[in-house]
């Protein structure tokens, strides 16, 4: 078989309909429009008409606002969960998921609310700042999971510390004195 050998499969490449061109092509005089009304005529109707019932686009509310595609969605444990554990033990996202307090391979997030009675190694991918401080005070530990936050540069930028040289610019910018010598007259 040559490239000269190639064809389309039989009735892959149909000549289209000739519209309006006479009675005898068979689609000719209304061109398979019928008689007269709205779909007879050139304009028809516009996208999204519904025939002068309210249409969708105006039906949906159109709340301010948006969805922050970035966020994150913790499962949440507060302290007074974690008095089941054992006192000294190693609390992380496989024995939280083995005591039924989240889901296998979500991300956790401690919350302070409650009491911690025992000491705990607890190793989660975010704690509040009252959480953070109740374990440590019972004397166990924290460990954050996962790569921290990253932030971008102009954010770096505004947590550097600014240098302190306000007093040097108030010295050069004040005017030099100078002395006037009384004429005399």
């Amino acid at each position: 078989m040559q490239l000269h050998d190639l064809k389309p499969a039989k009735g892959a490449h149909r000549r289209p309909d000739r519209i309006g061109r006479g009675t005898g092509s068979g689609r000719g005089k209304t061109s398979g429009r019928g008689q007269k009304g709205q779909n007879a005529r050139s304009e028809g109707f516009r996208l999204g008409f519904e025939g002068g019932q309210m249409p969708l686009s105006q039906r949906l509310p159109k709340l301010p606002g948006f969805k922050n595609p970035f966020k994150k969605v913790y499962a949440v444990v507060n302290l007074s969960k974690l008095s089941r554990f054992e006192d000294g033990a190693k609390v992380d996202a496989e024995a939280l998921a083995e005591a039924g307090l989240v889901r296998p391979g979500e991300e956790v997030k401690v919350l302070g609310t409650g009491d911690l009675k025992r000491k705990l190694t607890v190793e989660a991918h975010a704690f509040s700042s009252s959480a953070r401080e109740a374990i440590e005070a019972r004397g166990g530990s924290v460990k954050v999971l996962g790569e921290p936050r990253k932030i971008g540069p102009r954010r770096t930028a505004a947590k550097a510390p600014k240098p302190v040289g306000g007093q040097e610019k108030a010295a050069t910018t004040a005017a030099p004195e100078t002395s006037s010598t009384p004429s005399d007259e």
